[in-house]
């Protein structure tokens, strides 16, 4: 009955309107993108690239593209490393154990944004990391730590721990197996995970506004003030550059992954 319905007409209507409405938004905003008004809107009387132009010529907006991708790029790192140990740790010791682990590991994916960046902004304080380069950072990666570690649990649950007992029966050490056996074959997983966080990095608005300065001024923040201030159509611009770049990310990752699943 349940596969008759999910394969039925009602089934794929359901799917496709779904399908539509997440999509929808996103299509609509390359012809804002496109338009040669001032404002928002759809192009009038000529499709235009005179906003693309605006964003990639103007210090501003490259000065916060620049921002937001050395903030990503660092805070990737922290999670990758820190996501990386936390899996490997949950992999090796006893189930119940790693349960708990996991469960404080995936708190940031499960509390809201606002409510964390509230505690960040009174945790911070405390440490002076507020209004510094350092405490945004640490902040993103931090949240993107879950990323990593679900994408790398999911990797060792098809690692065969075979190989790491044949490792140290040869008399490799346990940092040698950690690198010549254990990360090479979970390296698609640490990948992913790094792709992740890194998207959720440069996305990332409300922990900006709450812990950092005007003087870090990201993209998701300057996005955020043009649409408080004026409504340029340049910030659509932006939107379709942000979505390709996105895009090309996942991409890699799917290449990888079936790459890596051909071997």
């Amino acid at each position: 009955m349940d596969g008759a319905y999910r394969s039925g007409p009602a089934g794929r209507f359901l799917a496709w309107s779904t399908a539509l409405y997440l999509v929808l938004p996103i299509l609509i905003v390359l012809p804002v993108a496109l338009t040669d008004q001032r404002f928002l809107s759809l192009p009038y009387e000529r499709i235009s690239l005179q906003h693309f132009r605006t964003v990639l010529t103007s210090p501003e907006w490259l000065g916060s593209i620049w921002q937001s991708f050395t903030i990503a790029l660092a805070s990737t790192a922290l999670s990758v490393v820190a996501g990386t140990l936390c899996a490997i740790g949950c992999w090796r010791i006893s189930r119940r154990a790693t349960e708990m682990v996991r469960v404080l590991m995936l708190l940031p994916l499960i509390i809201p944004s606002i409510v964390y960046a509230i505690g960040l902004y009174r945790y911070f304080g405390a440490l002076d990391l507020l209004d510094r380069f350092l405490g945004v950072v640490i902040a993103h990666g931090v949240t993107g730590i879950p990323y990593v570690v679900i994408t790398v649990s999911t990797a060792l649950a098809a690692f065969d721990p075979r190989l790491e007992q044949a490792a140290r029966g040869m008399g490799a050490s346990l940092s040698q197996t950690l690198r010549w056996v254990i990360l090479p074959r979970i390296a698609p997983g640490i990948f992913s995970g790094a792709i992740f966080a890194f998207i959720h990095s440069w996305d990332e608005l409300v922990m900006v506004l709450f812990i950092a300065s005007r003087d870090v001024f990201t993209l998701p923040r300057r996005i955020w003030d043009g649409i408080n201030e004026n409504l340029d159509p340049a910030m659509a611009a932006v939107a379709v550059l942000l979505i390709l770049f996105t895009l090309l990310l996942l991409m890699a990752d799917l290449a990888l992954r079936r790459r890596s699943q051909g071997r």
